[in-house]
């Protein structure tokens, strides 16, 4: 199934169980595009809010949020959604992927079905 880079990005995040978060890479990972993370966050970021999408619940590979004047508040956005699923985040606005992490079932009876983004690599780096 080809489908769009964004759509598949918004598809996969949008299974995202409350309380669990996920990262940029693993979504990448999960829509058949390694090594694009950075392009999964600029998806997000093209986000209308407040959105149905659960784009808070994704944050970078350490866990961490980033804190940026550019993110026009979203950040702190972020920080006050995830609180409130119970997620701990701590003084370095830090999630413990340990704990918070999803942990998709992959196999073939699973729900989950990955999708098959057929990617271009020149239209996304």
């Amino acid at each position: 199934m080809k489908c769009s880079f964004d759509k598949a990005v918004l598809d996969t995040v949008l299974r995202i169980p409350y309380a669990k978060v996920a990262t940029y890479g693993q979504i990448a990972e999960l829509i058949g595009a390694y090594g694009y993370a950075r392009q999964v966050g600029w998806s997000l970021r093209r986000l209308v809010l407040p959105s149905s999408v659960p784009w808070y619940r994704v944050v970078n590979s350490k866990g961490k949020i980033t804190m940026k004047i550019s993110r026009d508040g979203s950040d702190w956005i972020q920080i006050k959604l995830l609180q409130e699923e119970g997620i701990l985040i701590n003084d370095g606005f830090t999630i413990n992927l340990k704990t918070y992490k999803w942990k998709p079932d992959l196999n073939k009876n699973s729900k989950l079905k990955i999708l098959n983004f057929q990617s271009h690599k020149k239209d996304y780096k």
